[in-house]
């Protein structure tokens, strides 16, 4: 048997033991298109949260999230998604100060010009979640691999995956920043900020995203003391500092919120200064289980749905 029939072979017998991975597959593929939004969320819901969607009474976030989307399809938020077009919104709500610096945006990686690109760079799709090359050291870049990745990951419409519909019309694109590394020196910590109507309710931190053991987050509350829940990814055990522009932060993320149900703003903090991350409507896509699942509900009430025209 050759070497592609063995991975198309394992991963029909992995589709089997795991329905979600069929699912993936099809919808990441275009397979799905035909299957109408609402048809699909209850799907793949019942599927990755392993109970019915509903959504004429929706209570819990992760409900909530799936109405959003059906619901509350604003033009705007394809900016907001968008990692190179968000740009201007920021500049333009809080300031440039707060962006990473562009060193480069490409229709298509061939344009990719490396001997004028610096040692360290990371490269990104712009209209995706996970189109992603970290370089931290350019002489031992697979610019092969680099080209394969970006490339699938430019081919392929994102909102087919998890039919977020801010996605549906961002142009696929690449875009070069600078390399950014906090205090660790090894990694990059990000600060996830939870607005609900415009206030922060919340916050967690990813760490460890390059170890062996994996991504683990914790969750804070507002006067930074751990909460007690786990949503899919692990706690780290650890307590972290507060970061020092953790007001500054809640004040901006408050800014950028506003007027929406519900979103997600990030931040870095590197050698003391903040940067802005990403915006991100729907965390998880809204597939990701709450442990205990009372706190599903609990930020699920958070949430002021907007009352339907």
């Amino acid at each position: 048997m050759s070497i592609v029939l063995k991975k198309v072979f394992t991963r029909f017998l992995k589709g089997i033991a795991n329905p979600q991975l069929i699912l993936m597959f099809l919808a990441a593929r275009g397979f799905l298109k035909w299957l109408p939004d609402k048809q699909y969320l209850k799907l793949m819901f019942i599927i990755r949260i392993k109970q019915k969607l509903n959504l004429n009474k929706p209570r819990t976030f992760n409900e909530k999230l799936q109405w959003l989307k059906l619901n509350d399809q604003r033009s705007e938020y394809t900016t907001y998604v968008d990692k190179f077009e968000v740009r201007k919104f920021i500049e333009n709500t809080i300031g440039g100060q707060y962006l990473i610096p562009i060193l480069g945006v490409y229709d298509n990686f061939d344009e990719i010009d490396f001997e004028a690109l610096p040692d360290k760079f990371v490269l990104k799709c712009t209209h995706d979640s996970g189109g992603l090359v970290i370089c931290t050291d350019k002489s031992n870049l697979n610019i092969k691999e680099a080209k394969d990745k970006l490339n699938k990951c430019l081919s392929r419409n994102y909102y087919y995956v998890h039919r977020e519909y801010p996605y549906k019309n961002v142009k696929p694109r690449i875009i070069c920043e600078k390399y950014m590394v906090d205090e660790s020196d090894t990694d990059l910590k990000d600060y996830k900020f939870m607005c609900f109507n415009g206030k922060v309710k919340c916050s967690f931190v990813c760490l460890n995203r390059n170890s062996p053991h994996g991504l683990n987050i914790d969750f804070y509350d507002l006067y930074w003391n751990i909460m007690p829940f786990e949503r899919y990814y692990p706690k780290s055990g650890t307590t972290i500092n507060k970061p020092i522009n953790y007001d500054k932060m809640i004040e901006l993320a408050e800014i950028l919120s506003k007027d929406i149900p519900f979103v997600r703003i990030d931040f870095y903090e590197v050698d003391g200064k903040l940067y802005f991350g990403e915006l991100t409507l729907y965390p998880g896509s809204g597939f990701e289980e709450f442990t205990p699942k009372s706190f599903d509900e609990l930020l699920g009430s958070w949430i002021n749905l907007p009352i339907l025209k």
